[in-house]
């Protein structure tokens, strides 16, 4: 009997040992790993170049001469070495805008890069930005246009196989994509090979998109696919580079009230700033804004100030989001001198803010953890592999930071473990301050990063970060706290 007993203990031992140490069940809708690598990726740039650059206009009619298309000085590697000194991660090239001049040798249309005096003919600028992304370790992601200002088909049912060809001959030249990006333009006045009309289309039918993006699954299957509606990147439906305060990243697209279908150009707007909590698909949004005004180069703006960039920063990937910053060569085929201060200076104050985490300093006890593989030391341990839990059931908890001597800081960061879903609904953050604790800040959602800045300096030796609404067992991968440089 007393022999039974023990075997029986032990078996319950044993159980409790190993649900302990077995991760948490995932939440919800979860990222895939082409979505997890996007999340990595966390800023990156959208670089428009075409003869619409040497037009100083922002949509191309499509009538522009190829002989206008003749940068004096094209430098990829300038352009793309701006990009990573502003701490970008990456690039996408627009490859074909609304304009429909392809800056690619394409066999698709004669209206493209062949054309153009630029390297007698001979030049194929979506291999030089690739090339030079590629050599400086950022990753590469192309946007061809559906809407085609100049082609002659556009609008019939001959159109559709062309630009799926466009799509196929990028896919396959330029080695692996980290985003395929596409965006609602569908349709209106232009050249269309001298007609001079305007052109409409049913956008819910004409591009047919579930076929058109099998074409990128099949070739780039690491690449995600943007647009309004995903499939997994949503636009987050504005061009001011902002993403809402709680924010989510599942999403369910759905149509515009009066529509049936969702599509890039027709999507539910009112919800995609702050996603949908509990929605059916992983789909986070991106915040995309231009270096200046516009998209493309006009010599009378201005690039926005490193300030204005951070700030960005902190209302997009501090919100779980990405931020794509529109990037615009001038005729030289250049950044010019002041864009390339302004991301030179954003860049430095990202590096010198981020590199030191002062909660590497803390001892870190929670009122709960799940068990030894999911200790605390994970929180600061700078890998978004490992991560503190709580055990199942354990649904509100306070984690406390605590140093010998007092830190001061001005910025929250706090990441779930987002492979187990988005979890957290609420929580606040107190610091002991004169020996009483003051809330410093509180929000909804966290997600892949939750950046919070203060409005004032903290100085301080005790914070308690405490987890007041999880409908499950809580998962989070890392904190830290940084004073702004």
């Amino acid at each position: 009997m007393k022999l039974f007993t023990i075997i029986y203990l032990n078996l319950i031992l044993c159980t409790t040992l190993f649900a302990q140490n077995t991760p948490p069940k995932p939440y919800g809708a979860i990222p895939s790993k082409r979505q997890l690598a996007w999340h990595n990726v966390e800023l990156y740039g959208l670089i428009h170049f075409t003869p619409t650059t040497f037009e100083d206009k922002e949509w191309g009619y499509g009538d522009a001469d190829p002989e206008m298309f003749n940068p004096t000085s094209f430098n990829a590697e300038q352009i793309v070495l701006a990009a990573k000194a502003g701490g970008l991660r990456a690039i996408i090239l627009v490859a074909k805008h609304h304009d429909g001049f392809a800056l690619w040798p394409t066999k698709t249309t004669p209206y493209n890069i062949s054309k153009s005096p630029y390297k007698n003919g001979k030049a194929d600028v979506v291999k030089e930005f690739e090339t030079a992304a590629r050599k400086h370790g950022l990753k590469f992601g192309v946007y061809c246009s559906p809407w085609d200002r100049n082609n002659p088909y556009y609008g019939t049912e001959k159109y559709l196989a062309i630009y799926q060809e466009q799509l196929r001959e990028l896919y396959t030249n330029y080695g692996p994509l980290f985003m395929s990006w596409h965006d609602g333009a569908n349709g209106g006045d232009g050249y269309y090979g001298g007609a001079r009309e305007k052109r409409s289309i049913d956008n819910t039918t004409y591009y047919d998109w579930n076929n058109t993006w099998k074409i990128t699954r099949k070739l780039q299957p690491t690449a995600n696919i943007f647009s309004d509606v995903g499939l997994d990147v949503r636009w987050v439906g504005n061009e001011n580079g902002t993403a809402a305060e709680t924010s989510w990243a599942t999403f369910t697209p759905m149509p515009p009230q009066g529509k049936n279908v969702a599509v890039p150009g027709q999507a539910n707007y009112p919800e995609s700033p702050s996603g949908i909590r509990n929605g059916k698909f992983w789909m986070p949004a991106e915040c995309d804004v231009p270096l200046r005004k516009g998209w493309f180069y006009h010599p009378n703006e201005k690039p926005k100030t490193p300030e204005q960039l951070f700030d960005l920063y902190i209302k997009s990937v501090g919100r779980g989001a990405g931020l794509d910053l529109g990037l615009a060569p001038d005729k030289r085929g250049l950044l010019h001198e002041d864009d390339v201060n302004a991301l030179n200076k954003f860049g430095s104050t990202l590096a010198k803010t981020f590199s030191n985490n002062l909660a590497s300093r803390a001892t870190i006890v929670a009122s709960n953890t799940r068990g030894s593989q999911f200790k605390t030391s994970y929180l600061k341990d700078n890998h978004k592999s490992t991560y503190w839990a709580t055990a199942d059931g354990v649904k509100n908890a306070t984690i406390s930071l605590n140093f010998k001597i007092p830190i001061t800081f001005d910025i929250i960061s706090l990441q779930e473990y987002i492979p187990l879903g988005q979890r957290i609904e609420q929580y606040n953050i107190e610091a002991l301050i004169e020996g009483k604790w003051q809330q410093i800040a509180k929000g909804e959602s966290i997600g892949a990063k939750r950046l919070i800045k203060l409005e004032q300096l903290i100085s301080t030796q005790s914070i308690r970060i405490n987890i007041t609404k999880c409908p499950v067992a809580i998962t989070l991968s890392e904190i830290g706290l940084f004073l702004l440089r």
